[in-house]
């Protein structure tokens, strides 16, 4: 299903019109239509669990976000073609958005990709495992520390000034999750195709 996707180019081109696609939903400025709002999402508004992660708080906030795409889809390029990478992407925003309204009444709002950028970090961490690489099992004890650090202590002081509103640390906690499920499921489905 996400690896086995043929497709003869990287992941670039993907990443190029999220890239777009998010600087031009902050530019315009669609928080009111598209941002992840409990309230409307029990209103019907279910593409708000998608479009969510596609908005951000100020311009530091989607800078820092569109970095750490580009880089994690460098750092994990080998297991990624264009196909797979899209499904992988739309997955992840999904389940994320489903994973914080199921998991966390309690908040209210959401925006951006730091959710879903843990859930594909994860992802390809256990794909790095999974082809041998023992850098994986860093990358992957690595981030699930950051993330049990920040359900404990909380993220930092700098990082919530810095993009203008509380880190959202239930969403990454949520990442870890879905990268691993989507991860784990792949692999079953993998095993009974065979």
């Amino acid at each position: 299903m996400l690896s086995h996707l043929k497709s003869t180019s990287k992941p670039y081109g993907v990443v190029l019109a999220i890239t777009i696609v998010c600087a031009l939903f902050y530019f315009m400025d669609f928080d009111s239509q598209l941002a992840y709002r409990r309230s409307s999402i029990t209103g019907g508004e279910w593409w708000r669990l998608l479009t969510g992660n596609l908005l951000h708080t100020n311009q530091w906030h989607l800078l820092m976000n569109l970095a750490g795409l580009w880089v994690i889809s460098f750092l994990h390029e080998c297991h990624y073609r264009a196909t797979n990478f899209t499904l992988l992407f739309a997955i992840l925003c999904v389940l994320q958005g489903i994973g914080l309204y199921l998991c966390f009444p309690a908040l209210g709002g959401y925006v951006g990709l730091s959710g879903m950028l843990h859930g594909l970090f994860t992802y390809g961490a256990l794909k790095d495992i999974q082809a041998g690489m023992r850098s994986g099992y860093l990358l992957f004890a690595g981030v699930c520390a950051k993330v049990a650090y920040e359900q404990i202590y909380g993220a930092t002081e700098q990082i919530t000034q810095l993009i203008g509103a509380r880190v959202a640390t239930e969403a990454h906690l949520v990442g870890v999750v879905t990268g691993i499920l989507v991860f784990v499921t792949y692999k079953v489905i993998r095993k009974f195709i065979k």
